[in-house]
């Protein structure tokens, strides 16, 4: 691949959530690109395995649980000390959550509070140490959040937590983005569909073993892959994407825009 192509080349970029799914072949596309990636993970023999494969002179694996915001200090801090700068952040890491909820009724708050911690709490400390950094380095950056489809509908059958953190990171890429915007710092997030990952693969799974098993509509149309998502975030991560901020990406197949409603 010629420099040329090489639409990253020089920049330096973590990725929460890196070792698997939409992370693991975001970090790829990343370093095909010439970028240096930080995969951070709680993951860790599988984040290990994601940075060898991908040559440990271009991607380096940190342990980081996002809702701590020491690990996401130390992430940041780790990514310039080892690479001296940080160019793009894409706020990965979520979870479904423990309790599948299909009511506010039968809500659990400690799951709930478990989910918001991880989806909510996660990005906005991303957020807040990434622009830290960038701002220090006069660097106008691209922080991107990995949102929902959940994100604009509510009526998917997901479990409610995983509904709500959804619509709050929206929230919160659109105030970021509002105030980072006069550092030259664009935060965007991107919505997927249902994609085929080890997240959805464990949400299936525990709906099969359910007793009420949801019919639920995100079934109705065909899983995206994880590279399908990489791709839109490489789009906004690099300087092709230089005049969107506040954006949310939908990358359903036209789902959210065609549904008939029931």
């Amino acid at each position: 691949m010629t420099s040329s192509y090489q639409k990253l080349q020089g920049k330096v970029a973590i990725i929460t959530g890196g070792a698997s799914g939409i992370g693991e072949a975001t970090a790829c596309l990343f370093v095909e690109h010439g970028a240096s990636v930080v995969i951070a993970d709680v993951q860790d023999t599988k984040g290990i395995e994601t940075a060898s494969k991908l040559g440990l002179h271009l991607a380096t694996y940190m342990h980081c649980d996002v809702s701590s915001e020491l690990d996401v200090e130390n992430l940041i801090a780790f990514t310039i000390q080892t690479y001296g700068k940080l160019d793009i952040m894409f706020n990965n890491a979520g979870v479904w959550g423990k309790v599948i909820a299909q009511d506010v009724r039968d809500m659990d708050v400690e799951d709930f509070n478990y989910v918001m911690s991880t989806n909510v709490r996660g990005m906005a400390l991303g957020i807040k140490h990434a622009s830290k950094a960038m701002v220090e380095a006069n660097i106008k950056g691209s922080i991107i959040c990995n949102a929902s489809i959940s994100s604009i509908l509510g009526d998917l059958d997901l479990p409610l937590a995983y509904t709500v953190s959804k619509h709050a990171i929206l929230g919160l890429v659109r105030a970021t983005a509002s105030q980072l915007g006069k550092f030259g710092i664009r935060v965007n997030c991107v919505s997927p569909g249902a994609v085929h990952t080890p997240l959805l693969s464990s949400y299936i799974h525990e709906l099969s073993s359910s007793t009420c098993m949801p019919s639920t509509k995100a079934s109705q149309y065909s899983l995206l892959k994880p590279v399908d998502i990489a791709k839109a975030v490489f789009f906004l991560a690099s300087d092709d994407s230089t005049a969107m901020n506040g954006t949310n990406l939908v990358l359903d197949e036209g789902y959210s825009s065609m549904r008939v409603a029931m």
